[in-house]
């Protein structure tokens, strides 16, 4: 059994576009939040800063946490492989200096055409298009979702 590993994402909106980092496999291009892996005893806030930084070139403020997800591998497709909202405050978006061996770039996507890209979980793009519009969701649980 794999042990827990607690990870923090960014939510970056701007203009109607939503900063995504954007990956390849196997089936293609593929899309993720910004953000990863929790350190031992590292606040989550702390987390999301320096994965945003990692991973994208940004530093970020952190504000709200919107949404909180479970992610059991076993339960999902990527059993095999696997091991809040923010703002920019300095930096330009591009592929950071330790990205993620998939990564190959950053992306500003428009919010609105989410469900045409490969966005994991998927779960996320009603939420994501309500922030989006600006309605401020009391902390939404999804669940155990890809």
């Amino acid at each position: 059994m794999k042990g827990i590993r607690t990870s923090a994402k960014a939510i970056i909106i701007e203009d109607g576009k939503i900063l995504l980092t954007r990956n390849e496999d196997a089936q293609g291009a593929f899309y993720l939040l910004p953000g990863g892996g929790q350190r031992h005893g590292e606040p989550l806030s702390e987390a999301v800063v320096r994965e945003c930084m990692e991973e994208t070139g940004v530093l970020v403020s952190v504000d709200d946490l919107f949404l909180v997800r479970d992610y059991i591998s076993d339960n999902h497709e990527f059993a095999e492989q696997d091991d809040d909202r923010c703002r920019i405050v300095e930096g330009n978006a591009h592929s950071g200096e330790t990205p993620d061996i998939w990564q190959t770039g950053v992306e500003w996507v428009e919010v609105s055409k989410l469900r045409d890209v490969r966005l994991y979980p998927a779960a996320l793009v009603e939420p994501l298009q309500r922030i989006a519009r600006g309605e401020r969701p009391a902390i939404c649980y999804l669940g155990d979702v890809n």
